[in-house]
């Protein structure tokens, strides 16, 4: 297949201008994402529908296609220049869509990424469940990313990623990894992990929590002796645990409070907030799996948890209200834009 030309300028214009997002839309400005921000850039476009259909069709292969016709959305990756763009064509009054995503081809490490050390501990573990969190956008993919390289680096296991679409491409250091992309190489998320079980696996990696089979095959993977990360769309630690069990019919919810109380290992819930001295810069909320949180999660006492995290900072445990506070003392981030991200702004005022 050859890109459209229109398409591959544009895509030029990202990466020069150091942008995350590309946004295509029939009849409208082009718009570009950079530090957070959306810039409309007037020099190209607008674009006509059949201009849009023609850069979407020239990427996806035609199977997707004939999808997308039916289902009038697609995901796929396309590499470009040695990056990745993560590509979500999409239909909006009958007119095709894009909304394409950067995936620089360099894995950052913590300390590129500003990410604390800590996250280092969970990636040395034998078995247990460990997810990022977020809203989108907020740089899940590229903290997990971030964590996998590092086992690649330190550890010689068997890593197997599941996602839909393949964002980074891991390079084999120590460890052996494969990477399944759903359409592709697996139908879903919940039959690679049930196939995992036969591949002598040792780290999974699942793009995304969708339905709660997935959540079972994860789960029962981390009893069973894998180390598995994954995210989830959540605001904090003790809404993804709610998330997690409200997946469930209602019967089988009080086991999976046993089995996840027993399996996780930490939730990482993170924001990109704007620096001052330009770009983004993460504030981070950090649950670790102890005694009291176990308790908690088996008692369905989930409201209690964002305390148990506040007064366990000797433990390892991060209060986003502090970490956000703590970049403000810095100067690193103005108190206005801290505030827009605090999870209890009377907390946070506190800890200022």
């Amino acid at each position: 297949m050859t890109a459209n030309k229109k398409l591959l300028t544009l895509l030029d214009l990202v990466i020069a201008q150091g942008g995350s997002d590309l946004h295509i839309s029939p009849e409208e400005t082009l718009m570009i994402r950079v530090s957070g921000s959306l810039l409309p850039v007037a020099k190209y476009g607008p674009f006509s529908n059949e201009d849009t259909e023609a850069m979407l069709s020239s990427i996806v292969p035609p199977d997707r296609w004939e999808s997308f016709k039916e289902k009038q959305t697609v995901d796929i990756s396309f590499a470009y220049k040695g990056d990745r763009f993560r590509v979500n064509g999409y239909q909006v009054q009958g007119m095709i869509t894009m909304a394409l995503r950067l995936i620089p081809n360099k894995i950052r490490t913590f300390d590129d990424l500003n990410l604390p050390p800590i996250l280092s501990v969970f990636t040395q573990r034998e078995q247990g469940f460990f997810l990022v969190v977020g809203p989108v956008g907020q740089g899940k993919s590229t903290t997990l990313a971030a964590m996998i390289d590092h086992i690649n680096e330190s550890r010689a296991e068997h890593i197997l990623t599941i996602e839909d679409p393949v964002e980074y491409i891991f390079k084999p250091k120590k460890s052996l990894i494969h990477q399944r992309e759903i359409h592709i190489d697996a139908p879903n998320f919940h039959s690679a992990l049930q196939s995992s079980f036969r591949e002598d696996v040792d780290v999974i990696m699942v793009g995304e929590m969708r339905d709660y089979e997935t959540i079972s095959s994860a789960v029962t993977a981390a009893e069973t002796g894998h180390l598995v990360f994954s995210t989830l769309h959540t605001n904090n630690a003790a809404q993804t645990i709610d998330r997690i069990i409200d997946m469930f019919p209602s019967q089988q919810q009080d086991q999976v409070r046993v089995q996840l109380a027993g399996s996780l290992a930490g939730i990482f819930s993170q924001r990109l907030i704007p620096r001052i001295s330009g770009g983004l810069i993460p504030a981070y909320e950090l649950l670790i799996n102890n005694n009291a949180i176990a308790n908690l999660i088996r008692e369905a006492r989930t409201h209690e948890i964002s305390a148990v995290i506040q007064t366990s900072s000797q433990e390892g445990m991060i209060d986003m209200d502090r970490a956000l506070a703590e970049l403000v003392r810095r100067g690193e981030v103005t108190v206005e834009h801290a505030y827009e991200h605090a999870m209890d702004t009377k907390t946070f005022e506190r800890y200022l």
